[in-house]
């Protein structure tokens, strides 16, 4: 079976009554070189543990089993249980768990179905919790690699760096743990049903340890979500009003640090709010 017929997708789906569901992002690849491409560039070997979420019908599922070790597919819509057994006939490296992957123990469950392989995530992620998964399978700390393919302007803020209008607190935390860039573009055409927006194929690649050093990592992300809570205000304000310090000690923090006191949050890269961070932590501590 071709799993990214249009005729064929259609006949699947009608013989056992699936109807899309619009509030889990479902849509459903129909160009055959999109998982072909997407599996190729997630570095797939047989060494390789890949998660999965959200095979929909299973044509990246498909691909996956090809090349990696083990697959282990996530699946929210019970729905696809009838469809994926049918499809997914024959991959017997495959496991499909359905439930929500963001109420698994994301740990717990690689150790359980990758022992001794490299976990990775391969998956085409369903737009509306690409923030969500996303955040949870960084904060896992568990996978080499991540490729996944998510809304172009998700992957654009991910990617983003300093002075651009994508640059922000997310794409921040993104950088902080992983090197980032966008593999290529894949056009609504592509889909059945078609969304409204393009896809971009990404690769988040865990780094061995952060960029910079710092005093306080959750003094440094709260730092960056008050920079860009309010984005328009200079970092003076917006940190005074997120943290709650006032604007004359802000002032004088940004001056130990060489910036000028108009600076707004989205003129700094990663080394720039350490610095902003590690010149507050000195101050709350200095009388410990």
């Amino acid at each position: 079976m071709n799993l990214t017929d249009y005729n064929e997708i259609r006949a699947l789906l009608s013989r056992h009554g699936f109807r899309f569901s619009k509030s889990l992002g479902q849509n459903f690849l129909t160009a055959a070189w999109v998982p072909e491409r997407i599996a190729e560039e997630a570095g797939l070997d047989g060494t390789v543990g890949a998660l999965e979420i959200g095979p929909g019908i299973g044509c990246l599922t498909e691909q996956l089993s090809r090349r990696a070790g083990k697959v282990l597919s996530v699946e929210l819509d019970k729905a696809l249980q009838p469809i994926l057994a049918e499809t997914l006939t024959g991959c017997e490296n495959v496991e499909v768990l359905f439930g929500d992957i963001l109420k698994q123990d994301i740990p717990a469950l690689v150790k359980e179905c990758f022992p001794g392989l490299t976990p990775v995530v391969c998956a085409n992620l369903p737009y509306n919790v690409t923030t969500p998964v996303l955040t949870a399978l960084i904060e896992s700390g568990c996978f080499k690699r991540i490729t996944v393919m998510i809304q172009r302007e998700v992957a654009r803020r991910v990617c983003a760096g300093p002075g651009t209008a994508d640059y922000g607190a997310f794409g921040l935390f993104v950088q902080w743990h992983c090197e980032t860039e966008i593999l290529f573009d894949v056009p609504p055409s592509c889909f059945v049903p078609q969304p409204k927006v393009t896809s971009s194929v990404i690769r988040l690649t865990k780094r061995d340890r952060p960029p910079c050093a710092v005093s306080d990592e959750a003094l440094l992300f709260r730092v960056i979500r008050a920079a860009f809570n309010q984005r328009r205000k200079t970092l003076v304000n917006a940190l005074s009003a997120g943290l709650g310090i006032g604007k004359d000690t802000l002032e004088e923090v940004l001056l130990c640090c060489g910036l000028d006191t108009r600076i707004r949050g989205e003129a700094l890269d990663l080394a720039g709010f350490v610095g902003i961070t590690d010149e507050i932590y000195r101050r709350n501590n200095a009388d410990l």
